[in-house]
């Protein structure tokens, strides 16, 4: 009978730090395992809804950066890729973090760091302030990018396998719902404060990413049975799943990050009319963003009973369709199929999301079992499943990121170009229907290759 858990065990002197953990034992996880998951995955998605935040809070700033910062369209959009892009890229570094420093560890470092970005807008954004200033401080709300890796790489390692979908989505979903947050904010500070006091908006968030690290402090705890394996990377650069479910990713999560951005923007220049002040696009821009974060575990959820690879397949048939409504209305200039099209991109990629992450596990799960029928150690295996399942989780997630980017760039240089999205919105288009194609060939295609569970 397994030992119940009761609190997290500080043994050799190491307090917040869990030197037996063991998941997939149904007695160990009833007998106190699930309650100190579960509160490790509250704080985990607090400080991470915080991250995301900071990481979307100039897709609302530039809202504010009226004609006396004269800053153009394209210049916005630049403002807007700049923090996917170093996000994209922190989460490489942040996935392995978590192994070497422990989890609760770097939950506390990551969360204070935001604490820079914010600090340095609330103190910049003013009129007259230099473009090049804008950028720089902009770059840096990237750190807050990087915090989805290492928090996903640290609640896959305290689930077992059966849940990891339900938890991971949680945690994802939490996490995304920053977003709308943020925005919400925006949209708050707009209406009462007016457009020339944008860093209201930023100090709001110092407060609670003080709460953050002091919850992270006082209540999360390191597993001891982590390593740092920077083998794993090397070992999964060369799994050519690693790179399907990379571009898949980039369709999902790519486009919730890329058009939470950017959505505002897009109303503002393609519908001028009807979006004159920055008010009346952020009453709107919350809304598919919230909808996705909301409906990211619902994916997690349905890619555990249906399968990740048959719920990841439909979604982005139902994306290639949503583009096309997007693409028509744009076309017969109809704002209410325009934000039809826009906020069911949203829903879907939020679906997406949750399916895709969770195939990962499952891709892992799958190749393990084939080696334990093979004549493998079938404790070795899973070892080796987890670790390299934690390595895809951040090298997949840094991937798709960058597809929050290219959306960004799409718009600017649609924009720039014809004065419309229109280019843009057949990108989309085609790339879901390439992405349909890949899971079906890949993962659902009758063929003796196929993985089974997937």
């Amino acid at each position: 009978m397994s030992t119940a858990v009761q609190s997290p065990p500080a043994t050799g002197g190491r307090r917040h730090t869990l030197d037996d953990w063991r998941p997939e034992d149904a007695a160990f996880w009833r007998q106190g395992g699930a309650r100190v998951a579960r509160r490790n995955l509250v704080l985990s998605v607090f400080s991470e809804h915080i991250g995301f935040s900071v990481w979307s809070l100039w897709s609302v700033l530039v809202l504010f950066l009226g004609p006396s910062y004269h800053i153009d369209p394209a210049g916005k959009f630049t403002l807007t890729a700049l923090p996917t892009a170093l996000g994209a890229v922190l989460r490489i570094p942040y996935t392995f973090a978590v192994a070497r420093f422990g989890g609760r560890n770097w939950t506390m470092f990551s969360a204070a760091l935001l604490l820079v970005p914010t600090v340095l807008a609330g103190i910049v954004l003013t009129p007259g302030v230099s473009y090049g200033t804008l950028l720089l401080v902009a770059s840096v709300a990237g750190v807050g990018g990087g915090n989805f890796a290492s928090s996903m790489a640290n609640i896959n390692a305290f689930y077992p396998q059966r849940l990891k979908g339900r938890a991971l989505g949680i945690n994802a979903g939490g996490g995304n719902l920053g977003v709308p947050a943020v925005q919400l904010l925006g949209l708050l500070v707009l209406a009462t404060a007016g457009a020339a006091h944008p860093r209201l908006l930023p100090l709001v968030y110092l407060p609670l990413i003080v709460l953050a690290v002091l919850g992270a402090a006082l209540r999360m705890d390191n597993l001891a049975a982590q390593r740092n394996d920077r083998g794993a990377v090397r070992e999964v650069a060369r799994e050519p799943h690693t790179w399907v479910v990379s571009a898949l990713y980039v369709g999902t999560f790519g486009s919730f990050i890329g058009f939470g951005f950017a959505f505002g923007q897009v109303l503002q220049v393609q519908f001028h009319a009807q979006f004159d002040t920055a008010v009346k696009a952020a009453y709107l821009t919350f809304l598919g963003p919230l909808l996705g974060s909301l409906l990211r575990p619902l994916g997690g959820l349905l890619a555990d009973r249906l399968g990740g690879a048959r719920v990841t397949c439909w979604t982005f048939a139902a994306m290639a369709a949503g583009a096309a409504l997007v693409l028509e209305a744009s076309r017969q200039h109809s704002l209410p199929l325009f934000l039809t099209g826009f906020v069911a991109l949203f829903v879907l990629s939020g679906i997406g999301n949750g399916s895709t992450y969770t195939m990962i596990p499952a891709i892992f799960r799958a190749r393990a079992a084939a080696a334990v029928a093979a004549g493998a150690d079938p404790e070795h295996a899973d070892r080796a499943s987890r670790r390299r399942a934690t390595a895809v989780i951040g090298l997949a997630g840094a991937i798709g990121a960058f597809g929050g980017v290219l959306v960004n760039v799409a718009f600017r240089q649609a924009f720039l170009n014809a004065h419309s999205g229109d280019d843009a919105y057949l990108a989309f288009l085609a790339y879901y229907a390439c992405c349909l194609l890949l899971t079906w060939a890949v993962y659902l295609r009758p063929s003796p290759g196929r993985l089974p569970g997937v």
